[in-house]
């Protein structure tokens, strides 16, 4: 009787020694979770640019240049680097955000004078500039400057596919022009103040013919002539 009762209790014993051992064990887990950090799993850039397109795909373009901007800090030198710099310019392009697109491109154009994708880069800085452009009746600085920036590119680039969008878009940008110098005119014509208005009309024939004012303009020429030369000599010099 005494013999199993001493076996009972040593069992008793050797199981409480096992539980007691298994709670330290998880305590200490449990310890060493909160005082060790485990090492953080480091994205490669492969996965940084997906992850960045994958959210430009889906409009989220905050976050999209928030990977492609982890990409470039932490692989500077990886090729993919180079590529979320134009990533970036395009979400800030695709959001809406014109001026630091392109600061953007500007900045790769610089960065990368001889990239492939320089072509790219220069015919999206012009389209950030022809988003910009405003009413007929509005400055055309934005105008201006997208054509100028268009032209840059075919001079320096006349072969690329870029080029050729760029010599639509060029056209583009000279009917808007066209279209203003027209406005200003025929305002100035219905003013009767017939040589600023002729002044106008012979801008366009000069520097932007063939983008569908031609006829128009030329009638408007022939009758401004015609009204200024029947207008007295001392209002023909007014503005």
């Amino acid at each position: 009787m005494t013999s199993g009762r001493s076996k009972f209790a040593m069992t008793l014993t050797a199981l409480v020694l096992v539980l007691t051992l298994a709670g330290c064990s998880s305590f200490f887990s449990s310890v060493k979770s909160i005082f060790v950090k485990e090492p953080r799993i480091r994205m490669t850039p492969e996965a940084f640019y997906a992850r960045g397109s994958q959210e430009f795909q889906t409009g989220s373009y905050k976050q999209a240049r928030e990977f492609y901007t982890l990409l470039k800090e932490e692989y500077p030198l990886h090729e993919l680097a180079i590529l979320a710099e134009l990533g970036i310019a395009d979400a800030y392009y695709s959001d809406g955000d014109y001026v630091e697109a392109e600061a953007a491109y500007r900045d790769f154009l610089v960065l990368h004078p001889t990239n492939e994708n320089v072509p790219y880069a220069m015919y999206q800085i012009g389209m950030c500039h022809f988003q910009q452009i405003g009413a007929v009746d509005r400055d055309q600085t934005e105008t201006l400057r997208a054509k100028q920036a268009f032209e840059r590119l075919v001079a320096r680039f006349p072969q690329s596919k870029f080029s050729m969008l760029a010599e639509k878009m060029i056209r583009d940008c000279k009917q808007k022009l066209a279209e203003h110098e027209f406005y200003v005119g025929n305002f100035y014509f219905k003013l009767k103040l017939y040589t600023a208005a002729l002044g106008r009309f012979e801008t366009i024939r000069r520097e932007y013919s063939g983008v569908g004012l031609d006829y128009r303009v030329e009638r408007y020429i022939e009758e401004t002539k015609a009204r200024l030369a029947a207008q007295p000599k001392d209002e023909q010099n007014a503005p």
